[in-house]
């Protein structure tokens, strides 16, 4: 057996692994579904790992017609990202009992200050104080600059870094960091494969290593993805338990805050 046999059986396991953990999750929901708008947010953020994994896979594959495949599925998770991203902050949202649709800002969160960094001061003072119209604008740029994945993958999540910034003391009983890594790690691979790219065109790694491709190095890259979603998928069942929608403890915590 050969390498390119071992790898692409190591990557079956991998993508099998990612999921399985995927769907034992989805169905653990679906078994406690006591909350559908914050659970159907989950479970599209949840559906991530698995699909990252699958597009990886069909990368890996020397079959005829896989590398449009490939390109068709990427430009589906691409869109994918889109729809994670916003699903992710309408998740905080509700946490935080706000709706842009209805113009609903509890009044306890009113006038809080957001403080922007470089280079959103370029277009945004330093310090605005929370209203409807600043939450409408961190879920426009949500949307927007993960569309343009390309070029602003970092300005998508600086907004909800700031989000999170000022709501850090609201969302602690939700597990909001271990969400934020869960969901937002998926850009790791991003970079991931932006820099393997670099490095490649750079003439770095050939230099490096005797004998290796632009090509084997794309599918090095789509290799780590496979095995990194395992890893992203476990972390999902922490993160996105469905533990609290089945004793309970959702509600208490509601009852608790208001």
């Amino acid at each position: 057996m050969d390498r390119g046999q071992l790898t692409l059986i190591g990557s079956t396991v991998c993508v099998m692994l990612s999921l399985h953990f995927s769907i034992q999750l989805v169905s653990q929901h679906f078994m406690s579904w006591k909350k559908p708008k914050e659970q159907k947010a989950i479970i599209i953020i949840v559906l991530m790992a698995p699909l990252y994994a699958i597009d990886s896979y069909v990368g890996l594959l020397d079959i005829r017609g896989s590398e449009t495949f490939f390109t068709f599925l990427d430009s589906i998770k691409e869109c994918y990202e889109a729809l994670v991203m916003a699903k992710f902050l309408a998740l905080m949202y509700t946490y935080l009992n706000i709706s842009i649709s209805k113009n609903i800002v509890p009044d306890e969160i009113k006038g809080r200050e957001i403080h922007h960094s470089f280079p959103m001061t370029l277009f945004q003072p330093h310090t605005v104080r929370l209203d409807h119209n600043n939450l409408k604008l961190l879920n426009w740029l949500s949307w927007t600059f993960t569309i343009i994945l390309n070029v602003s993958v970092s300005l998508a999540l600086y907004s909800l870094v700031v989000f999170y910034h000022v709501f850090a003391k609201e969302l602690a009983p939700h597990k909001p960091l271990a969400k934020f890594c869960a969901s937002k790690g998926f850009f790791f691979c991003f970079w991931q494969g932006i820099l393997l790219d670099i490095l490649v065109a750079m003439g770095i790694i050939k230099s490096t290593i005797s004998g290796w491709t632009s090509s084997i190095f794309r599918k090095l890259s789509r290799m780590f993805v496979i095995v990194e979603m395992v890893f992203f998928s476990l972390l999902m069942q922490y993160a996105y338990s469905a533990e609290p929608y089945r004793t309970g403890s959702v509600a208490e915590k509601s009852d608790k805050k208001k």
